[in-house]
């Protein structure tokens, strides 16, 4: 009845022997074309996680392999002219210092105690007292560093004088070129 329009049809050889046949011919190629998706998707599904996994892994051994940065050049900054600090008498002076947070470096505004002693040596103390890190101030009057908190007293050496401070002031590492006085970090002293 259709033999000579669907001839050419892959078709037509199903028509001729019924629809019900003709469809089950097809049913193994669809079933094959689903299997190879399914393969296909769970084949992307492991290549998946073996990426994520190596990563991981990569990322772990280069962590507990490899040593760290070292650590940053010690950082010099200028805080004063030589030649503006009187001799023997306690001047406070603000500097910026480079924080690193992390992964942000800020520059904050710092202080510092600079006394000039004889012979061009200059000490630099840092702000804080030993007891709790209150701030202290120079007593003119009395000629020594006086912490309000708690009435620890210094000499201008940043030796204890008095009160419950248990230690001498902690300097800054000094370093004077060109007439400029540079700060590096601070150290406590026992």
């Amino acid at each position: 009845m259709f033999g000579g329009i669907f001839s050419g049809h892959p078709f037509a050889s199903g028509f001729r022997n019924g629809p019900l046949k003709a469809g089950l011919n097809i049913l193994p190629d669809i079933e094959n074309s689903q299997l190879l998706r399914r393969r296909f998707y769970v084949a992307m599904t492991f290549a998946l996680w073996v990426v994520m996994g190596l990563s991981m892994a990569v990322s772990g051994l280069i962590y507990l392999l490899l040593p760290p940065k070292s650590q940053r050049e010690e950082e010099w900054v200028e805080a004063a002219d030589l030649a503006s600090l009187p001799h023997g008498v306690p001047e406070e002076v603000l500097f910026p210092r480079s924080r690193v947070d992390g992964w942000m470096v800020r520059v904050e505004k710092a202080k510092a105690w600079l006394v000039r002693k004889p012979g061009g040596q200059v000490v630099a103390f840092t702000p804080q007292c030993t007891h709790l890190g209150c701030a202290y101030h120079w007593d003119a009057r009395a000629g020594n560093f006086l912490c309000p908190c708690h009435s620890s007293r210094f000499s201008i050496d940043g030796n204890v004088l008095g009160g419950p401070a248990p230690r001498p002031l902690d300097q800054y590492a000094v370093k004077i070129e060109g007439g400029k006085v540079s700060l590096g970090a601070a150290k406590g002293r026992a």
